[in-house]
């Protein structure tokens, strides 16, 4: 059986080293302070206080600043900090890793220059450092109908409603709205088997994650709907939505029902279906949409640019999944069998290839065999225990290269050509 730690890489950016290392020792001791002041100021938000390690990680160099101490000699203490390396097995990432025994969030540098950003993103990471203990199972759903036309279009249709609930005042207009966004909701997952199941799984995960770090951002009420707002809008340029939409819609219903019910999250379990919770929450009955019912919910929601921007996509993906198909299961290519990995992937811009499985364009691998770094797509299959990239173009015992992808290969495994011009990593 595959033993598997899913990474997720999100908003990452890059900057010079020198730059970079100045901001972070310079700044460190002040930005671990206000977190655990968040945290801290928070504690009712889950009953305990998320605050614990943090890894705040040089990209380039791996240089890493913790504000707490290694189980080993690995970080040295300056100050009120700890320095040291991260090794190559552990992937970079915003994320929460095991590391030296602890469970530490980590954070690429640089920060967020505002405050609130910085805090939001800090304490989503330590969320899942404490998810455990919050009775939360991490999980890994596909949403793979997420990427076909009709997902698409009416989750933005959801996201519209709501992103008109947030701004409206009034509470019988807000409810309007809202209604809308079920409405929506409920049209989408009736169209896909395990829709409902696997949207919720991912926003049990991802969204209770965001809606911890939106909520212990300390932003005025103002500045939170135009967060929430501005974000619902940025999310539609994302390549794919399969793995991203739930850092929008559960901070958005959640932060709605605090002006209800300030801590509904404590009445929630790993078992909650947080669709039918938030539907009862706010009284709402979601309508059922048929014919001329459709195309009038449709068109109060921008229904009209929507449906041509997803046809054009639509276009573009099928063409795409054709391409990727070739590349990568038709074409010759090398398939390498996941053991012990560990995988970090940007979520924004996946491309579900039905029974193959899900193209990731970035991704970066470790496993028993060695690292994988890919730049120009690997397809990942659909049990998770294989990933497929282009045949190699050069191979060495330690290393092999190929169409935006490097292997970096362990002592006793070796590169294997088969019968039908594909290639195979296999142990010694």
């Amino acid at each position: 059986m595959v033993r598997k730690t899913v990474i997720f890489i999100f908003l990452i950016s890059f900057w010079n080293c020198n730059s970079t290392l100045a901001y972070g020792f310079d700044k460190a001791a002040a930005f671990f302070d206000e977190i655990k002041s968040a945290t801290a100021k928070n504690r009712e938000l889950w009953g305990i206080d998320i605050y614990g390690p943090v890894l705040l990680v040089v990209p380039e160099t791996r240089a890493v600043i913790a504000n707490v101490a290694a189980s080993s000699e690995s970080l040295k203490q300056k100050g009120q900090i700890f320095t040291g390396r991260l090794p190559e097995d552990i992937g970079i990432a915003n994320t929460c890793v095991n590391w030296e025994g602890k469970n530490w969030a980590m954070i690429i540098l640089p920060l967020p220059e505002k405050k609130s950003e910085r805090i939001n993103l800090l304490t989503h990471e330590l969320f899942h450092c404490s998810q455990a203990r919050l009775g939360f199972t991490a999980h890994n759903p596909s949403n793979t109908h997420l990427d076909e036309k009709e997902g698409r279009i009416f989750l933005r249709m959801e996201l519209e409603a709501l992103k008109k609930a947030i701004a409206s005042n009034a509470l019988p207009e807000r409810k309007g709205h809202l209604t809308s966004a079920f409405t929506f909701r409920k049209y989408r997952q009736s169209m896909f088997e395990n829709a409902k199941k696997e949207e919720n799984f991912l926003e049990l995960n991802e969204g209770l994650a965001e809606y911890t770090g939106v909520i212990m951002s300390a932003r005025s009420n103002s500045e939170m709907q135009e967060h929430l707002t501005s974000r619902i809008s940025d999310i539609t340029s994302n390549p794919s939505f399969v793995r991203s939409f739930a850092y929008e819609t559960t901070p958005a219903y959640g932060y709605l029902l605090s002006g209800i019910n300030k801590n509904w999250q404590t009445d929630i379990s790993r078992n909650e279906n947080l669709t039918e919770y938030f539907q009862k929450a706010f009284q709402i009955q979601p309508i059922t949409l048929e014919n001329n019912l459709l195309v009038e919910q449709t068109n109060r929601y921008n229904g009209a640019v929507i449906y041509e921007e997803e046809n054009l996509r639509d276009e573009k993906i099928k063409r795409l999944k054709r391409e990727y198909t070739n590349k990568f299961v038709k074409g010759s290519h090398l398939k390498i069998s996941l053991e012990n990995m560990k995988i970090s992937f940007d979520p924004r811009n996946l491309i579900p290839l039905g029974q193959y499985g899900i193209v990731y364009p970035n991704l970066r691998i470790t496993d028993t065999w060695g690292i994988l770094t890919v730049e120009n797509g690997a397809l990942l299959s659909a049990s998770w225990d294989k990933v497929s990239i282009t045949k190699p173009t050069k191979v060495t015992s330690k290393q092999a290269l190929g169409d935006g992808w490097t292997l970096e290969i362990t002592d006793g495994y070796f590169i294997k050509q088969d019968r039908e011009n594909n290639y195979i990593l296999l142990p010694q």
